[in-house]
């Protein structure tokens, strides 16, 4: 793997495991809600977003053969959970949309990057 796939990749693995941590808080903090109902939604992407990131962290730290799949579903995971709590004012929902956006632009640019890699490999 080249310097650069090893940096894409630690800073993805990092973004995976941040965004894990923000949706849990604001998993935690929503149930809190006085109005539980209205925050469905943000309760649970939060859950489902928080384990595909944690799978997905996982998965690139043994090098896994469905890195690039896996990490275009954790980029889809994490923009639909970051839309859905940017929608409330709550501060928890407002870090959590931060940092799946984050992870979600971190999985898209490893997924190009291993989609060029993989292109350059085949010879196409």
């Amino acid at each position: 793997m080249s310097e650069a796939s090893i940096e894409s990749m630690s800073s993805c693995i990092e973004d995976c495991l941040a965004c894990v941590i923000a949706c849990n808080d604001c998993y935690s903090a929503c149930l809190e809600e006085p109005d539980i109902a209205k925050m469905r939604d943000c309760i649970r992407l939060d859950r489902e977003c928080a384990d595909l990131c944690a799978f997905t962290a996982q998965a690139l730290t043994i090098g896994s053969s469905y890195r690039a799949e896996l990490v275009l579903l954790c980029a889809e995971a994490c923009q639909r959970c970051g839309e859905a709590c940017a929608k409330h004012d709550h501060a928890h929902c407002r870090r959590c949309a931060e940092a799946c956006f984050k992870c979600a632009a971190s999985c898209i640019g490893l997924a190009q990057e291993l989609s060029i890699r993989q292109r350059e490999a085949s010879g196409v």
